[in-house]
């Protein structure tokens, strides 16, 4: 939870934690990300948002995670493990160390920790395993899907359906599996918890994102399917996407289950109260992907293959909001409120106070009027660039033709600074309390930088930066442009 002052003007920098430099396939949470905390300080920012750090299945996407708790192995250091003596040293020789490689690793640290880790530290997972009550589901859940190699709906129908007799003869199977699983994610936790800690001492808060709905092979629609709209076979009827618009001209068909929202509420949003109970031990911030969902959500027919024929179909969010009301008071979310908002979304984000977006890259219509203009962004709300589904700014620039081209010159004032520093100075500039930067606009990087192209998936999530991007006056030149801006947050 935030501790500080909510209200205080602050800037921060967008970059998910596999973006980070490093050995393996993607960053971790090893000295890379303290080091990017250390910059984050030194550059006057106080905000680190990422991406959601759950574990990816097989587009790598993080918004279509196996498990709406459990953090991603993946992000895993290997250095603490070193030092705990549990793997050589050797193991962090590699300039590179594949995911296969890694898990090897992994796995080697849970025999050595079974053998010679001192009692203490065994009572530590034991504790940790019990303070999780989604851990042991999961456990099971990901321990049957590496022993059956497909998705939970294509089970022998006794596990499909989870028949008690079933579940309990295969805890008692594969208790090793299910045991290094857990170590996993304690694993995890432990090195996130002291990643925490060293960003908040430095005075940064983590921001994370919550992806509104969950994918279909989780364990939590293995798990809770009463809660889900599926059928008898673990199918869905009706899959989740947004209609057609800015980004798609035949819409997003996402294809996660959607909810059972009067079983939800029937159980007084349980579901949702353990949700953000874990998402509060991980960020200080947090972003709600697909805040309109929460108002009314687009329900696309399963056996479509993209989202023309979908409709509206409406949820009980001010419900939901007023019982998380009534446990966190302030709430410290965010609502991603991009698309097509109505009023009564509007409506719903405004009952409970809850920060905006405001998208930079979207205000330059040539009407006046248009929301996301900086004299016309409110103080209540959070303004970027551009996000991870934008191109860069400086791509975003350079495909635009001429006349638009001048007309976001006109209104920048014809900076003398290459973009995307005019576009970075028009958010720091803004009423919005908090203003966030993509690393690939203060890299001043081109297309090539891209995060994701929605609609694909193909080729996305993969970006990653190198210290030798970063010019040695970076930081001073953020923090001067910060302090200028009046972003620089209470210590």
């Amino acid at each position: 939870m935030i501790e500080g002052d909510i209200q205080a003007r602050r800037a921060g920098l967008l970059l998910h934690l596999s973006s980070l430099p490093g050995p393996g396939e993607t960053g971790d949470m090893g000295s890379e990300a303290r080091h990017f905390v250390d910059f984050l300080q030194v550059s006057g920012m106080s905000v680190w948002q990422m991406l959601p750090i759950g574990p990816t299945q097989f587009d790598g996407s993080p918004y279509q995670s196996s498990s709406m708790h459990a953090g991603n192995p993946r992000f895993i250091s290997l250095e603490p493990l070193v030092e705990e003596g549990w793997l050589p040293a050797e193991a962090l020789a590699p300039d590179s160390i594949s995911d296969a490689e890694k898990r090897r690793l992994l796995l080697r640290a849970w025999r050595e920790f079974q053998r010679s880790a001192d009692p203490g530290r065994h009572d530590e997972l034991r504790a940790f395993v019990e303070r999780q009550p989604w851990l042991p589901e999961y456990a099971l859940f990901r321990a049957l899907h590496e022993e059956q190699g497909s998705c939970w709906w294509e089970w022998p129908k006794p596990l499909r359906d989870r028949d008690p007799d079933t579940l309990r003869r295969v805890r008692e199977r594969l208790t090793q599996a299910i045991g290094y699983i857990q170590f996993e994610q304690h694993l995890f936790f432990r090195q996130w918890q002291a990643l925490k800690a060293y960003a908040n001492e430095r005075g940064v808060w983590l921001f994370g994102d919550m992806p509104i709905f969950v994918a279909h092979d989780s364990a939590e629609v293995w798990t809770h399917r009463d809660m889900f709209m599926l059928d008898a076979a673990g199918h869905p009827e009706m899959v989740a996407g947004v209609p057609p618009d800015y980004f798609s001209a035949t819409g997003q068909r996402w294809g996660n289950p959607l909810y059972r929202w009067e079983a939800m509420e029937a159980d007084g949003f349980s579901f949702w109260e353990e949700r953000m109970r874990t998402q509060l031990q991980l960020f200080d911030l947090v972003r709600i992907d697909h805040f309109r969902g929460f108002e009314s959500f687009w329900a696309i027919p399963a056996e479509d293959d993209n989202a023309i024929n979908g409709h509206w179909m409406s949820a009980p969010g001010d419900a939901l909001f007023e019982r998380l009301h009534q446990i966190y008071d302030p709430l410290p979310l965010v609502a991603e409120d991009l698309g097509i908002i109505t009023p009564e979304v509007e409506a719903l984000r405004l009952k409970y106070g809850l920060p905006g977006m405001k998208i930079l890259q979207f205000a330059f219509s040539g009407e006046s009027s248009n929301p996301y203009l900086p004299f016309r962004h409110e103080r209540n709300s959070v303004v970027y660039t551009g996000t991870h589904d934008n191109d860069t700014t400086r791509g975003w620039y350079l495909s635009l033709d001429d006349g638009q081209r001048r007309y976001v010159d006109e209104y920048l004032g014809r900076s003398r600074e290459v973009m995307p520093w005019p576009l970075i100075r028009a958010a720091l500039a803004s009423r919005s309390r908090l203003a966030i930067l993509p690393m690939q606009d203060v890299l001043g990087l081109d297309s090539s930088g891209r995060m994701n192209l929605p609609g694909t998936t193909e080729g996305n999530w993969r970006w990653r930066f190198d210290w030798a991007q970063v010019e040695e006056d970076l930081a001073l030149r953020l923090y001067q442009r910060v302090e200028m801006y009046g972003r620089l947050a209470p210590r």
